[in-house]
C-alpha cells in the first residue's frame, strides 16, 4: 500500500548562514509553505542555525550522510559542490535523499538573498 506524499526542504548552506538565510531560501523555494519536513548534510544537521529553523518551522529534520548525497542525481551541477560534497547541489540531493526512494525534485536548488544558503524541494511518499 502506498504512503501518504511528503514535501522535504533540502539546505545547503556556508558557516556563516544565519536562521534568516535559511528561511529566505525556503520562502523562495517554497512561497505556498508545504514543506513537511527538512533535511541537510549530516555534519551541517547539528548546527545551531538548522535545528532554530526546524524548531522554529515545527518540522522533523533528516541528517543525510554523504555517501547518500553522492549518490543523488541533482539539476544542478556546482563545481565547487561536487568537488566539497560529491553532489552537484547539497540542497537537491538532500531533499531528494530524504524523500526516499522515487523522489522527484519539484523545485530546484535557489539561493537565499544573502548569497549564504540553497533551498530545494522534492516529493515522495512515507512508508
Amino acid at each position: 500500500m502506498a504512503g501518504d506524499a511528503v514535501l522535504v526542504a533540502g539546505f545547503g548552506f556556508r558557516a556563516a548562514a544565519s536562521a534568516a538565510s535559511l528561511t529566505d531560501a525556503l520562502r523562495r523555494a517554497d512561497g505556498e509553505a508545504r514543506a513537511r519536513a527538512l533535511a541537510t548534510a549530516d555534519d551541517k544537521a547539528q548546527t545551531a542555525v538548522f535545528t532554530q529553523v526546524a524548531k522554529e518551522l515545527g518540522l522533523p529534520a533528516f541528517a543525510i550522510p554523504a555517501e547518500r548525497l553522492s549518490t543523488q542525481a541533482t539539476q544542478t551541477q556546482s563545481t565547487a559542490s561536487v568537488a566539497a560534497r560529491g553532489t552537484g547541489s547539497v540542497a537537491e540531493a538532500a531533499a531528494l535523499a530524504a524523500a526516499g526512494p522515487g523522489a522527484r525534485l519539484l523545485v530546484a536548488r535557489v539561493i537565499s538573498a544573502d548569497g549564504l544558503a540553497t533551498c530545494a524541494l522534492a516529493e515522495g511518499e512515507t512508508s
